[in-house]
């Protein structure tokens, strides 16, 4: 006959046993959804074929993970598809939905697109205010998405340039550190060119605000009208009919 302490020593192991077993269920019902391989090779090639990042350009697409909160009911075909207004280009998001099981879902997956293409960067730290000069910048593969501000890719766009941000050594040089050139002054006289679809009208005016490069400027006409538009050049505004 077991003694009691002999049958207390087994009861204990089958209760821990037991709850080993429920923990392990626990923690696989817990488990982020993981994305099938055929989903995943899917998302890729959406990103790939949404991306247009031009000739010449290497991408790369870094496919995230489902948010782990998720409990997803089980489904027997997932169509990968893109939110209207997504951009595949940098950190952006990928629409995963359920088509044919229980119940349909729809959910996100985070996904980075990296376009790596030649563009300028610093030769070395670049202070704010430098003027730059041609042995300021150098050509290196870049990563083309990983800022909004579009990287340079021509010496002669930023040579005589002044930096509105400091540059690190080898970082990307992007239209965002760069000061804005002012094209007019208000007062002066501007041509004014307007583009239509296969034609344009050119006329003159008096700038009634700077011309400052990438924000809009306003020039009034001999016939007293108020035009908006952008500047592109010296003592020139061009806007869109």
């Amino acid at each position: 006959m077991e003694s009691w302490g002999s049958i207390s020593s087994i009861a204990f192991r089958m209760a821990l046993a037991a709850m080993l077993t429920l923990a392990g269920a626990w923690a696989r019902a817990d488990a982020p959804p993981s994305l099938d391989a055929g989903v995943e090779q899917q998302v890729r090639q959406l990103a790939l074929a949404g991306s247009q990042p031009g000739a010449g350009a290497r991408i790369e697409v870094e496919v995230g993970q489902l948010d782990g909160r998720l409990r997803l009911a089980p489904c027997q075909r997932v169509e990968p598809h893109l939110p209207a207004g997504t951009r595949l280009w940098g950190r952006t998001r990928i629409g995963l939905r359920c088509v044919q099981g229980e119940s349909r879902w729809n959910v996100f997956l985070p996904v980075t697109v990296k376009v790596y293409a030649q563009a300028l960067v610093a030769a070395a730290p670049l202070a704010v205010g430098r003027v730059l000069a041609a042995d300021d910048v150098t050509v290196a593969e870049v990563d083309l998405a990983e800022d909004t501000s579009a990287a340079m890719t021509r010496p002669e766009l930023v040579v005589g340039r002044s930096l509105g941000r400091a540059v690190n050594a080898g970082q990307s040089l992007r239209q965002a550190h760069l000061k804005p050139r002012q094209w007019f002054a208000a007062g002066e006289t501007v041509k004014v060119v307007a583009l239509g679809s296969g034609f344009s009208v050119a006329s003159e005016g008096q700038a009634m605000t700077p011309g400052l490069e990438g924000q809009p400027a306003r020039v009034k006409t001999e016939s007293g009208r108020v035009l908006t538009g952008m500047p592109v050049g010296e003592r020139r505004m061009e806007l869109s009919l």
